[in-house]
């Protein structure tokens, strides 16, 4: 049995800009914030982070900073996926050598490649690292999707734990575990599968709604880790609403724009990303009041 590299809740962290430069002085808030509210996990420099946009140089120093700050007291984990293999094992292993626990990489996008060249990728990296590599399976950005078959060859390396599962492929997930058993971990990589993943034996949830209810999505894992599905599932779907309204331009332009309306202060996006339009910021807020995260 693979030991998985956290069970329940992590963070996908937004990265706090100010003027084109990383916030700092915001980043260790938000990390405080994750420890004191019951984050199992935090996930710093991937989709949500806008991790595209940061130089090399600049997601090192973040992955740095983020293992620097939580000092051992809360699981790091560091976006290192590249459409470069050679790139993604200098990005591996130069957060490997900071102190991060775990690794989490993106299947490879634009130039992409077979399921052949998926395993070669990874099987490369993986046998020149010491710490644990989370696959990322998430086609809608990448269009290029991990098939269950290719999950089972890959589950036989020791340091490939899992996979955060993006594609909404419930099946997928099923298939994959009725083929590697408890040799390969899943994650629910959008907010509102997490509960069903974790009723087919998922660990837990990589989450963008956490970096506004961090306390309640990790309850809701903490249910499902003790099989009370029924009140896993109905605090599932009590959340829906404020998922779909996160979701309601490409992340993470909503829940950045939901946090500095909530007063997190977390800066600007980075473009290309921009401001939401001014419909889907009016019903943004409504979800936001309804749900009692604005006066």
């Amino acid at each position: 049995m693979k030991e998985p590299v956290f069970t329940g809740s992590a963070v996908a962290l937004v990265t706090p800009f100010r003027n084109y430069k990383i916030d700092y002085e915001k980043f260790g808030e938000l990390i405080e914030y994750h420890i004191k509210n019951g984050s199992d996990a935090i996930v710093v420099c991937a989709t949500t982070g806008e991790s595209p946009t940061q130089t090399t140089e600049e997601h090192l120093e973040a992955v740095g900073f983020c293992v620097s700050k939580a000092a051992g007291r809360i699981k790091i984990i560091a976006g290192t996926g590249s459409n470069d293999t050679v790139h993604a094992v200098h990005m591996c292993r130069t957060a490997q050598s900071m102190g991060a626990d775990g690794l989490l990489m993106v299947t490879p996008y634009y130039n992409k490649t077979t399921q052949r060249g998926l395993i070669k990728h990874y099987l490369h990296v993986a046998d020149r690292v010491d710490i644990p590599i989370i696959l990322y399976n998430v086609p809608s950005r990448t269009g290029l999707a991990i098939t269950a078959e290719t999950y089972a060859e890959l589950s036989k390396h020791p340091l490939i734990n899992g996979t955060k599962e993006a594609s909404g492929n419930i099946g997928l997930v099923a298939e994959t575990l009725s083929l590697c058993g408890d040799e390969f971990n899943f994650w629910s990589g959008n907010d509102e599968d997490t509960v069903a993943i974790m009723s087919l034996g998922g660990k837990g949830v990589i989450s963008v709604v956490a970096n506004i209810l961090p306390a309640e999505s990790a309850k809701m894992c903490a249910l499902a880790l003790n099989n009370d599905f029924p009140a896993a599932a109905k605090m599932q779907i009590g959340l829906m609403k404020l998922i779909k309204a996160l979701f309601i331009e490409v992340n993470p332009i909503p829940i950045k724009t939901a946090m500095n309306l909530m007063g997190f202060d977390v800066g600007e996006l980075r473009m290309p990303l921009c401001e939401m339009s001014e419909k889907n910021l009016e019903t943004l807020t409504a979800v936001l009041r309804e749900y009692g995260l604005l006066k």
